[in-house]
């Protein structure tokens, strides 16, 4: 696709990357930057390859954007519980056991599969391909809310926010083993690789990434178990489940981070200490997600309420429902 545009007398000179972006709707400023450097910009008719190109009165500057080429993954028709799509993105409710991306082991069945056959011709080359921008994940088995790109600017836009953490409001829910005292806190720590077990993370006193949790009791779950609401103020791999098991309250069906069976279960009774210890993933959900639309501007809010296995666990640990 051809995009021209004609420099306006009058106009302050600035550098061409700039100018395209703003002009051109749904090319960040990085994917002009590459475009421009591939040798896809003409001004007045001669090839440009820099970037910092001042663009002056009377300049005719052409752009050409080569089509989006097809995305690696193969798209896979699946059922998506979506919350909100608009041009820009999308918001979904991730099942527990939904890979988020392509990886060995995992080429075919992921969310990024199933966003493609969704989404079709809907995702506006990002990179230069036809694929969703990915901005932040949640763990194979942590259910919850999920916001992907459909254009590159909204990709650079998120991007940005979940890195900076600037107008980003995060809440999970988690059942954590024990009681919370106090019943609201921080947990800090840095968090880096475990020199022992290379897939765990763990808190470490020199290196890793500075990594701070809060959290805040929301309901006791007899004297075995609690569930919890937690805000993040940094993201790192694995977090809550570092945190929460490096100060003694692992979550209720961790498979990496809960490696024996805790003190509080000793004294349950039996149907609710089967329960949780039978529970097949960490207890651990995305329950909202705010974002400013990167379009727009507006503020947005989405929620996903509990899945049902996390809703019944709650119900079998509750100690009406256990006496």
């Amino acid at each position: 696709m051809s995009h021209q545009f004609i420099a306006q007398p009058g106009m302050e000179p600035q550098r061409v990357d700039r100018y395209l972006a703003e002009k051109l709707d749904g090319l960040s400023r990085s994917r002009t930057k590459a475009l421009i450097e591939q040798g896809h910009l003409r001004c007045n008719g001669q090839t440009v390859t820099d970037p910092a190109m001042m663009v002056r009165p009377g300049h005719t500057i052409t752009l050409e954007v080569p089509p989006a080429a097809p995305a690696t993954p193969r798209a896979e028709a699946m059922a998506l519980d979506i919350i909100h799509e608009d041009d820009d993105l999308i918001v979904i409710n991730k099942p527990a056991g939904l890979v988020v991306h392509p990886a060995p082991g995992h080429e075919n069945g992921t969310l990024v599969n199933a966003l493609l056959a969704h989404c079709g011709e809907g995702f506006m080359g990002i990179g230069g391909e036809k694929r969703p921008g990915i901005v932040h994940r949640l763990d194979k088995d942590t259910s919850g809310v999920m916001v992907v790109a459909k254009t590159e600017r909204a990709h650079h836009a998120l991007s940005e926010t979940f890195a900076t953490r600037r107008e980003l409001e995060r809440r999970y829910l988690a059942v954590a083993w024990g009681q919370m005292v106090p019943l609201e806190g921080d947990y800090e720590g840095n968090i880096g690789r475990d020199k022992r077990d290379r897939k765990r993370m763990a808190v470490v006193e020199r290196g890793g990434k500075e990594a701070r949790t809060h959290y805040e009791t929301v309901e006791r779950l007899g004297t075995a178990a609690t569930l919890v609401a937690c805000r993040l103020a940094t993201g790192r791999t694995h977090q809550i489940r570092v945190h929460f098991a490096h100060n003694g309250h692992p979550l209720v069906g961790d498979p990496l981070y809960l490696r024996r069976i805790p003190a509080p279960a000793r004294a349950m009774a039996s149907a609710p200490k089967a329960a949780a210890l039978d529970f097949p993933r960490q207890a651990l959900h995305a329950a909202s997600l705010g974002f400013r639309h990167p379009r727009t501007g507006e503020m947005m809010h989405f929620t996903a309420p509990l899945p049902p296995d996390m809703e019944k666990l709650l119900a079998a640990l509750r100690p009406s429902q256990t006496a």
